[in-house]
């Protein structure tokens, strides 16, 4: 007897991360997302613990994912290998990258799609809504199985380079939607998040005001990010020094999107560093000694000394590269400046305290300069009004029974409950 759509929201429904939403009709079954866990197990367990109500001994229809912060994808490491799964091109260049970087691999066969084509997994249509977020590569998702109609907003935004999207789905929303899955992540926070075209001008103005180098640590898979200050260093006529890793994801992704900037660009340059060299050379995590070579023989590479006469760079700096830094004799100064341009909590932890303690000893400047990858709430409300769906499903929120009022025909699931869709 065939019977409705079943939702289950195996884990993220009281938390934030660790997405894993299943499907279920007429016995096929759809994963939106497998991520793994921020907290809890997943903060001692590398691959991130399987939900307990997750079947993995059954096959699956697919596995589509959203984006590629682990989060939301970070399962696939412990999960069958025959599973098939569905992502954008770029996320899955992104999601093996990032695999390699523990020394992991993942074995599942990607198929890719792309924004506003529909495809068919079983018996479910899946379409894709390339969305803003502070992931490359992010995608809401409509399901439409049995009559009915879900959509799953993944992380989404409207204060980066793509808010436009968001916008644009807004004003024409798909009709009849029975279920929105909609995230919850800056539920609680009550500060203003700015565009990410004012983060430029910020930039150019710490540029401007420093007359030494300015440092920033930024999130090398955070694309939006890396443009904005590249724009930055052209407006304020710096060099713009990044990593191994950083180069290798642009020219990765450049192969997909050739309006990225990369080494090869003006005002681009890359610094090899005996941390990342070490990475790319090393068999069990990227494997990559060929990359290295290509880098430091293109013209456009240096070693960190270099960066000691170098005034004008402005330079992607993480824990690790600034003991390679300072090993390579770079001294910091009153002259330097130091950006963080990363969530704020990251700041609070022991490897960035310390970082934040060696330039306070030196007398350099501190920076604060980001905004959030997720949506505010009230842009959170208004998404929610325009979509209209019959039924609102909170996701990914520590606190979304706390901030309910705005928020009209909520179904407040709980992770494991089966919800068969009306």
């Amino acid at each position: 007897m065939t019977t409705g759509p079943v939702l289950t929201i195996h884990r993220a429904a009281d938390e934030i991360g660790g997405n894993c939403i299943e499907l279920e009709h007429d016995g096929h079954r759809l994963l939106l997302d497998a991520g793994s866990p921020l907290a809890g197990d997943g903060a001692t367990d590398p691959y991130g613990a399987i939900p307990r109500t997750l079947d993995t001994s059954k096959g699956i229809a697919g596995l589509v994912i959203s984006h590629p912060h682990q989060d939301h994808w970070g399962l696939l490491r412990s999960l069958p290998a025959s599973w098939s799964v569905w992502s954008g091109a770029a996320s899955e260049t992104l999601i093996r990258m990032t695999a390699s970087l523990s020394g992991a691999v993942v074995e599942q066969r990607f198929q890719t799609y792309r924004p506003h084509e529909p495809f068919s997994v079983g018996p479910f249509t899946i379409t894709p809504f390339l969305t803003d977020h502070s992931a490359f590569d992010a995608h809401m998702l409509l399901v439409d199985v049995g009559g009915k109609r879900v959509l799953y907003s993944g992380d989404f935004r409207r204060v980066g380079r793509k808010a436009a999207l968001v916008d644009r789905l807004m004003k024409n929303p798909p009709p009849g939607v029975d279920v929105l899955l909609l995230e919850g992540t800056t539920l609680g926070r009550s500060e203003a998040f700015p565009m990410e075209a004012e983060l430029e001008e910020d930039f150019v103005a710490l540029f401007q005001r420093t007359s030494g180098r300015v440092f920033i640590t930024w999130s090398a898979q955070n694309i939006d990010r890396t443009v904005t200050i590249y724009r930055a260093c052209k407006k304020a006529g710096r060099t713009l020094v990044l990593d191994l890793y950083t180069v290798d994801v642009m020219e990765r992704l450049s192969a997909l999107r050739d309006t990225l900037p990369r080494l090869g660009w003006p005002l681009v340059r890359a610094v090899i560093a005996s941390s990342m060299k070490w990475m790319y050379e090393s068999p069990e995590r990227m494997n990559a000694p060929a990359f290295v070579e290509r880098v430091a023989t293109s013209g456009h590479a240096m070693g960190a000394a270099k960066l000691s006469e170098m005034r004008d760079a402005v330079v992607m700096l993480r824990s690790s590269l600034l003991r390679d830094f300072t090993n390579k004799g770079v001294k910091l100064g009153p002259e330097d400046a130091w950006a963080f341009s990363m969530w704020s909590g990251y700041l609070k932890t022991p490897e960035y305290q310390q970082v934040r303690a060696t330039f306070d000893a030196a007398g350099a400047t501190l920076a604060q300069i980001h905004t959030s990858g997720h949506a505010s709430r009230d842009d959170l409300e208004e998404f929610a009004r325009r979509i209209a769906p019959r039924r609102l499903v909170p996701i990914h929120s520590f606190t979304w029974d706390e901030h309910l009022d705005g928020f009209e025909n909520v179904q407040r699931l709980r992770d494991g409950e089966p919800f068969p869709i009306p």
